[in-house]
């Protein structure tokens, strides 16, 4: 009995983002019933409407995302505790701020294969139904990985580093969309016709079907998203580690997307340091998620920084772009990778 007492376990190291606590299957079964009824409730209004979002109609339905999102929050922290609910909101705010860099790329897309605004809708609906599936894939991966190889979060915290300076420094060249890959194999491959036939993404033609104008826009949209994953995700996995907030901050950032499209659409020139503040989020959780083995931030400091920064950028572009004689805008690089 003496030498039992003198038995201690194994010392268990002190960082934040420790492998989460297992959530419930039936709280992942809730979760996405509620997605699939705001989704359907989302379309059914629309569609209802008949005619494109006006730009009160998509701040009210971008608040009304916000506000389920934040409710969202309220119930993890009732359900999980507030320090798990403090993830969920600072991995909320990188992924929708994230989105922001991203509805600017696909401002650019619908510009270039010309899609009308109606399609607009249906092609960013199948889009978000795609980034679910995509997403949930890289995160289970991701988080697979990281817990059998510990040191992979610090190659993440480099490769978040590199992005962020990328982004920082590097003026990118204007690119035409049909300089990229994905168009170029789309087109020997896959049978396109040249016009647009209302809001099919299939058509039969000669005896045979083939996709529009419109699916191909689809493809380079769920591209494009899967390119952006590839730094979002890892950005939040320096806040945690827990697969259920990474996902569902994740899925909660991309539903408002639609209505954030069609908010954002005609201010993208006024965002003119919205970038600059992106990489200096991307640069902070870079370098949090290399040094949080030994110098753990608090998650409430994290949030803060991360509020501070994007409020701060957005504020300047707004009161520099007030009044559009006083400063041309310069014009949005029109690329598929951030970095």
């Amino acid at each position: 009995m003496g030498r039992a007492r003198n038995l201690r376990l194994p010392r268990v190291p002190r960082h934040e983002n420790l492998p989460a606590v297992t959530t419930s299957i039936w709280f992942w079964i809730a979760f996405h019933i509620g997605v699939l009824i705001a989704i359907g409730i989302d379309l059914f209004t629309f569609h209802r409407r008949g005619r494109e979002l006006s730009m009160r109609a998509a701040l009210q339905r971008s608040a009304v995302w916000v506000v389920v999102s934040l409710a969202f929050n309220a119930v993890v922290w009732r359900l999980k505790g507030p320090h798990h609910a403090l993830d969920f909101l600072t991995g909320y705010l990188i992924e929708y701020s994230l989105s922001m860099d991203n509805i600017f790329v696909f401002v650019l897309i619908f510009a270039h294969f010309r899609v009308p605004p109606l399609a607009q809708h249906r092609v960013l609906v199948w889009g978000i139904i795609g980034a679910l599936i995509m997403r949930g894939a890289m995160i289970v991966c991701g988080i697979a990985l990281v817990e059998r190889f510990h040191f992979v979060l610090y190659l993440l915290g480099v490769f978040l580093l590199i992005t962020a300076a990328r982004m920082f420094f590097r003026k990118h060249p204007e690119r035409d969309f049909t300089e990229g890959w994905v168009l170029r194999m789309c087109r020997r491959v896959l049978p396109i016709t040249r016009e647009f036939h209302d809001e099919h993404f299939k058509v039969h033609v000669d005896g045979r079907w083939m996709l529009t104008p419109l699916a191909l826009t689809m493809i380079v949209i769920e591209v494009t998203d899967l390119i952006f994953a590839v730094d979002s995700i890892p950005a939040i996995f320096a806040i945690t580690r827990d697969p259920f907030i990474v996902y569902t901050s994740n899925i909660c950032a991309i539903l408002g997307l639609r209505s954030l499209y069609f908010l954002l659409a005609g201010l993208m020139n006024r965002f003119i340091y919205l970038r600059t503040g992106l990489a200096l989020v991307l640069g902070f959780v870079g370098l949090k998620m290399i040094v949080a083995d030994y110098f753990p931030l608090p998650r409430v400091l994290s949030l803060g920084v991360i509020a501070i920064i994007l409020g701060v950028t957005i504020a300047i572009s707004m009161f520099k772009t007030q009044n559009p004689g006083r400063r041309r805008t310069p014009k949005i690089k029109c690329c598929f990778r951030r970095s």
